[in-house]
């Protein structure tokens, strides 16, 4: 029982919530302050995410009350809790691409002049915002669609700071975010603590909730374990309270053996003014990683390979064999073998309002069919295999895939390309907004997987990952591969200053600044 004090803007009693047969909430108790930063944490799955939606409006529990600034209230809408000053910034981007930052930030509620929409008054607000968060680089004329991840991810904050929030909630608001706007987050936060709003900071990130929080909670499978002040628990004694057992060595050991024969040979590979003589190959039963500040060419890269990219020049071979994919599907097609998992699972990899077992079936389902029609005992079998495989936390698998958390839709993704038994894996930042728990799941799979033959080309955003997962991990900077690491060499301090492509000597001090969005 957390038990409410005066400063407590947000207090919930007693609440449960059920998806089916998956129990999301038992009779969770909670609270948060005024001008504090309390943080949620736990693996995916653990009811962070029902929380939050519960104290945004986005769903009604099966039982218990809440209260808001002492008084009794219940949401019926996320625009009830909105106009209560409830505003939540979720992980799944909440934008409409085709509409411009302007379009997007006064959504809810736009300037009008003479009962028609003042485009001139919603530019300059949008710039006003943008402004505010430093992020006045960006056009508030341009389409959502057209700027990158993470300049959506602030376009989404500058929308819900134009909400002038009593409570704000961030749910993995920087996963997508660049150094240096995570930096300007930092100081946004740091500015509406002082002015008295509450905020609940959901992350996975353990240095930012031990740079951020002055108090944390931690839930897991859908109860309430603990709440603590800053400083009162270490970060392995907060992981074991997150997955209830004390964490085993996070990184696979790396098999010692001789380089293999390339499965993936990448020759002189090119693409308009993005990737620039890019050369590369990756063994049978190697992970090579790309890293490199974000923006470098490395999603490119990918692309590129998955054949979603038109006017590639150079060459490249799978087992020997020179291969030029025209387009996603001829790069899976079994005389090829290649699989990508997307950056962004909401609008890339998967489908949402179809079921688990559609989402995990779509890709195999040639070798699902006989001829125009879908073996439904073959697809049964395999999206059993798939869930088992990942260890998938289901309801029932004709559930939306929506309905599952973050770490689950993530493996849903994860299990519907390795259910095509791709030669060559790509991961564009697979591991982006997920536990600690079910990250140390899928490294354990990529290195189960390299140790069966596959190729893994693993793009992260995290230098540890790359030092702990990877064999080799080839730097890119500006569209070009400027180093390639392994062994003794593939160290953090190697990893900045190639990414800054300036020698390990000069960058002494670089990495823990230039490291602090990881």
């Amino acid at each position: 029982m957390v038990a409410p004090t005066g400063e407590d803007f947000l207090v919930l009693a007693g609440i449960s919530k059920r998806y089916g047969g998956v129990r999301a909430l038992e009779n969770v108790d909670f609270a948060c302050a005024r001008g504090k930063i309390h943080a949620v944490l736990g693996e995916n799955g653990a009811g962070k995410s029902t929380l939050i939606k519960i104290a945004a409006g986005v769903v009604q529990p099966d039982a218990g009350h809440m209260r808001l600034d002492g008084n009794a209230v219940s949401f019926a809408s996320p625009s009830a809790a909105n106009a209560a000053g409830v505003v939540c910034i979720f992980q799944e981007l909440s934008l409409l691409p085709d509409l411009s930052v302007a379009d997007n930030i006064s959504i809810a509620a736009p300037p009008r002049r003479f009962g028609l929409i003042d485009a001139k008054a919603q530019r300059r607000r949008a710039e006003a915002l943008l402004t505010e968060i430093g992020c006045e680089d960006v056009n508030p004329l341009l389409r959502v669609r057209d700027l990158p991840l993470s300049r959506r991810q602030m376009v989404e904050i500058a929308k819900a700071l134009g909400q002038r929030p009593r409570l704000l909630i961030l749910d993995e608001a920087t996963s997508a975010l660049t150094s240096a706007d995570v930096e300007r987050v930092y100081t946004m936060l740091a500015r509406l603590k002082a002015e008295g709003v509450a905020i609940l900071y959901i992350s996975h990130r353990m240095h930012e909730v031990e740079a951020l929080a002055d108090r944390a909670s931690v839930f897991r499978n859908g109860r309430h374990i603990e709440t603590f002040e800053k400083g009162a628990r270490s970060t392995a004694e907060i992981v074991q309270l997150m997955i209830g057992r004390d964490i085993a060595t996070q990184y696979p050991s790396k098999p010692r053996r001789p380089r293999p024969q390339p499965a993936l040979r990448i020759e002189n590979l090119s693409w308009e003014k993005r990737l620039d003589q890019i050369s590369i190959d990756v063994g049978a039963g190697e992970i090579v990683g790309l890293g490199g500040l974000d923006g470098q060419g490395q999603k490119t890269l990918l692309f590129a390979l998955f054949g979603v990219l038109r006017g590639v020049t150079g060459t490249v071979s799978v087992n020997g064999r020179p291969v030029r994919p025209g387009s996603p599907a001829g790069a899976k097609a079994p005389g090829v073998g290649i699989a990508l998992v997307p950056e962004d699972r909401k609008t890339e990899g998967l489908m949402l309002p179809m079921s688990i077992a559609d989402n995990l079936a779509i890709a195999s389902l040639d070798a699902l069919s006989n001829g125009p029609f879908v073996n439904r005992v073959k697809e049964r079998r395999a999206v059993e295999g798939g869930i088992s495989r990942l260890q998938i936390k289901v309801g029932d698998k004709n559930d939306a895939v929506s309905t599952l958390s973050g770490g689950n839709q993530q493996k849903v993704v994860i299990a519907k390309w390795l259910m095509t038994q791709p030669r060559i894996v790509l991961l564009n930042d697979p591991t982006r907004g997920i536990d600690v728990g079910t990250k140390q799941e899928l490294y354990r799979l990529m290195r189960e997987l390299a140790d069966q033959g596959a190729a893994i080309l693993f793009y992260s955003t995290d230098y540890d990952e790359l030092i702990g997962c990877c064999d080799r991990v080839a730097i890119m900077y500006d569209g070009r591969i400027v180093r390639e690491l392994e062994g003794a060499e593939l160290t953090e301090t190697n990893i900045v200053a190639s990414s800054l492509n300036i020698d390990a000597a000069s960058s002494a001090a670089a990495p823990a600044r230039v490291a602090a969005h990881v």
